[in-house]
């Protein structure tokens, strides 16, 4: 392996646990309005276990490294990129290629590490966190002082 190559966690052909492989792959250059993260973690969703198993590929122009969600350290941004420097500690949702030692983000798919939570927990955070945001916020418009019943609140979403 060299410098400008990285261990994934890839699959060849569907199935259980059995079927994650180390590979090598190169480093991906982010784009004009993206990121490279160096991952520090990775969470494990069901879209990851369901593409593993052959039910979900992955979005069109997504990479086929599984991966959904990361936290790591910024390690270069694209030439459009203002918000995030190298060296910054992040969190990202991604369309795949999180299995890997380093993956592209959307610079405005990533958040701040909050303040005293380590990477490992970080990388567990973005799924959930932007799920709620998104449904709660954005689409339903909530507001400070308004409330809202949640039938259910399990798991990953529930624990956000």
């Amino acid at each position: 392996m060299n410098s400008k190559t990285m261990r994934v966690v890839e699959i060849t052909e569907p199935g259980g646990a059995e079927v994650l492989e180390l590979g090598t792959r190169q480093i991906p250059d982010p784009k004009d309005h993206e990121v490279l993260i160096k991952v520090a973690a990775a969470g494990l969703n069901r879209a990851d276990v369901m593409q593993r198993n052959g039910i979900y590929p992955p979005p069109p122009g997504a990479s086929d490294i599984l991966g959904l969600e990361v936290s790591g350290t910024v390690a270069k941004v694209g030439s459009e990129v203002s918000d995030h420097s190298v060296g910054d500690e992040v969190c990202a949702l991604l369309a795949g290629g999180g299995y890997a030692e380093y993956c592209v983000a959307p610079a405005s798919s990533c958040l701040p590490v909050p303040s005293g939570m380590s990477l490992v927990d970080a990388g567990a955070l973005p799924e959930t966190f932007f799920t709620v945001w998104a449904n709660l916020f954005m689409r339903g418009k909530l507001k400070a002082g308004e409330r809202c019943l949640i039938h259910g609140g399990t798991s990953g979403i529930g624990s956000t």
